[in-house]
C-alpha cells in the first residue's frame, strides 16, 4: 500500500518488528473517518505480515476520532459518490437493500479484523472517540484512555443505529442494560466513567499514554507469541460455548502449547 493510497484514507501506518502502528491522520478534521477510511483499514488487515504480535492504533491530534465526517450523511450528493465521485455513506441510497447491505458488511471488515487471534490489538484514545469512532475503539482487544476521553455512541442521535460492529463489544464489556442506555441517550462517557463501568482497561494522564502504551507493548511481547494467540482465541469463544466445549477447546490448544514447547527445547 502507497504512502498516498494512505493519505487519501486518512491514515498512516508503520510496521518496526512485531509492533504494528494504525494511526487515523485527519487531525485538522478531528479524524473523522469516510467509506475510503474502511475500507483501507480492512486491506491494512488483510496486507498484516504474520509475525506482528500487537496491533496499536490511535488517532493524530487533539482527538481519537470524531466519527463519520459528516459530509457522508449529506444526501443532496449524487447518491453514486460525492461531488469528485467519492464513495459516500449517502451512495447507500442507491442501492437495493441487498446491495447496501453488502456494502456495509465490506465498510464492516475494516473494523473486525482488529479481533484476529494473530496479534493484540490496543485503541490508545485522546480527546473524543464518537459513533464510528467509539466503534473502532471497541473492536480493539484493549483500551488505554487519556484522562480527557469522552466516548459517544452517537448514531441515535442522528436516526441511525451503530452498525460497524461495535453493539457486541458494547453489551460484553458493559452489559445490555447500560450499552442500551449509552446507545439511545447518545450521550458521553468521560474517562473516569469509562474505566469504572469497563470500557478502559487503564487510563492516564494525556502526557503518560505513550510510556504507558509502550509499557503494555513490552509486556504483551514478553510471552510466547502461541500463547498469546491461543488465550486470544479462548476467550473470544468463552462466552458463545457451553462449558463442555470450552474446555475441550481449552485441552486442545494446551496440546498444542506442550507440543510447540517440547519442540522449542529439542531444537
Amino acid at each position: 500500500m502507497t504512502p498516498e493510497e494512505l493519505q487519501a484514507a486518512g491514515l498512516a501506518y508503520d510496521v518496526t518488528g512485531e509492533v504494528a502502528v494504525v494511526t487515523l491522520d485527519r487531525p485538522e478534521a478531528r479524524n473523522a473517518q469516510t467509506p475510503l477510511t474502511w475500507r483501507t483499514l480492512a486491506r491494512i488487515g488483510d496486507e498484516l505480515p504474520d509475525d506482528v504480535r500487537v496491533v496499536v492504533l490511535r488517532g493524530s491530534g487533539q482527538s481519537f476520532s470524531a466519527g463519520l465526517d459528516r459530509a457522508q450523511l449529506n444526501v443532496g450528493l449524487d447518491p453514486s459518490g460525492g461531488d469528485d465521485g467519492v464513495e459516500t455513506v449517502a451512495g447507500l441510497l442507491a442501492l437495493s437493500d441487498e446491495e447496501a447491505s453488502a456494502t456495509i458488511e465490506e465498510f464492516q471488515r475494516g473494523f473486525t479484523w482488529l479481533r484476529d487471534p494473530r496479534f493484540v490489538s490496543i485503541a490508545v484514545v485522546q480527546g473524543h472517540a464518537i459513533g464510528a469512532g467509539f466503534q473502532l475503539a471497541l473492536s480493539c482487544d484493549l483500551r488505554v484512555l487519556a484522562d480527557d476521553a469522552q466516548l459517544c455512541m452517537k448514531e441515535s442521535a442522528l436516526g441511525l443505529v451503530p452498525d460497524l460492529t461495535g453493539t457486541q463489544p458494547l453489551v460484553a464489556l458493559v452489559g445490555y442494560a447500560r450499552a442500551l442506555e449509552i446507545c439511545a441517550t447518545a450521550r458521553y462517557v468521560g474517562a473516569e466513567e469509562a474505566m469504572a463501568i469497563g470500557l478502559a482497561n487503564v487510563v492516564v494522564p494525556r502526557a503518560e499514554l505513550d510510556a504507558t502504551v509502550n509499557d503494555l507493548i513490552g509486556a504483551l511481547t514478553a510471552a510466547l507469541p502461541g500463547a498469546v494467540r491461543e488465550t486470544k482465541a479462548l476467550l473470544l469463544q468463552a462466552t458463545d460455548r457451553s462449558l463442555d466445549e470450552q474446555r475441550r477447546f481449552e485441552r486442545e490448544a494446551q496440546v498444542r502449547r506442550f507440543r510447540e514447547l517440547s519442540g522449542l527445547r529439542d531444537a
